[in-house]
């Protein structure tokens, strides 16, 4: 019948990579995951992953961060870029300049810095005037004068 180790082996599943940094880690220098990563240590550096990065309460971040998502309840110092949201959470402090198309800050969570969510694409792209709509100001004073 089927035997459980190749269950373990089967390569078609996907098994979404964890790392944990727990409480009292402290590490200098630039680290690279792929998956979900929790920090609750201290982290001098870099820190770089595609995934989910989960800094716990306690956590201390210096340096930069590059993250698909970023939730955080502990202190960064950091200039982060995340390519799918922040959320900074009620204990959350944020200091630094962050790049991100999405984010939230809960109330009693801190944030301090500059924010590009991508609105200089907005802002270059010229406007197009609509093909059906009309100057009312020309319309009202015709009605006005055929009025009276």
């Amino acid at each position: 019948m089927w035997a459980i180790s190749d269950k373990k082996s089967s390569p078609d599943q996907a098994d979404d990579n964890f790392t944990f940094l727990g409480r009292g880690v402290e590490f200098k220098g630039v680290v690279t995951f792929d998956g979900t990563v929790r920090v609750d240590g201290r982290l001098d550096g870099e820190i770089h992953t595609t995934g989910l990065l989960i800094v716990g309460e306690f956590a201390v971040i210096k340096g930069v961060i590059s993250a698909g998502t970023l939730m955080t309840s502990g202190k960064i110092q950091a200039t982060v870029t995340a390519t799918q949201k922040i959320q900074i959470l009620k204990q959350g402090v944020l200091i630094g300049d962050i790049r991100t198309p999405a984010i939230s800050i809960e109330d009693g969570a801190h944030f301090h810095g500059m924010c590009d969510m991508g609105a200089h694409k907005w802002v270059d792209e010229p406007a197009q005037p609509a093909k059906n709509v009309h100057d009312l100001a020309q319309h009202r004073g015709k009605s006005r004068a055929q009025d009276l």
